[in-house]
């Protein structure tokens, strides 16, 4: 348990401080001008790297999977949002089971699943393919009725935002501007 609890403390130094030298937004200013935004949350702690050989979307047991500090990041991340108040338009997830996890476990709302957030990093899903149907479904978005939420990779936050972020980091896209900034949980 303490192993669990360090871990958890861990990871969440690392994502506050990976912003120290860095443009961020605290998530509480970001609440002030949502309306126009889209949060990029790169799907919490699910240690290892990449996918099984036998990876199946389909099939949980096949992929990597959040740990028990994966489930409590994502519960934080979850809490932080109620307890600001922000509450979003529309949620999306990527297929693989560690985003859909991610927002199951933060409890904001109903999401659905789009292949535009789907992992490219082993080829299970052509790049290129991918990245026009994310840009479709932003594009599809009102900027006078967000935010929302997509919950997906490293690869797709990097390749769209031109940002990476660690497990459980965010970034927000302004729909207006087109310009990407780190999004960090108050201290």
């Amino acid at each position: 348990m303490i192993k669990l609890i360090f871990k958890f403390f861990f990871l969440l130094f690392l994502t506050s401080n990976a912003f120290a030298n860095d443009n961020f937004i605290y998530l509480s200013d970001l609440k002030q001008q949502s309306i126009n935004k889209v949060v990029f949350l790169r799907h919490a702690l699910a240690p290892g790297n990449g996918d099984p050989l036998n990876f199946n979307v389909n099939d949980c047991s096949t992929q990597r999977n959040l740990d028990h500090v994966g489930i409590a990041q994502s519960k934080m991340i979850g809490q932080s949002f109620k307890k600001l108040g922000i509450k979003f338009t529309n949620i999306y997830s990527s297929f693989w089971c560690r985003c859909k996890d991610t927002i199951i476990n933060m409890k904001v709302g109903k999401f659905r699943t789009h292949e535009g957030l789907n992992s490219f990093y082993e080829s299970y899903s052509d790049k290129d393919i991918t990245l026009r149907k994310l840009r479709l479904l932003i594009n599809s978005f009102d900027e006078t009725k967000g935010p929302y939420l997509l919950v997906t990779h490293y690869v797709n936050i990097l390749a769209f935002t031109g940002l990476s972020t660690s497990s459980g980091g965010m970034v927000a896209f302004d729909l207006n501007s087109k310009e990407s900034i780190h999004i960090k949980l108050n201290d």
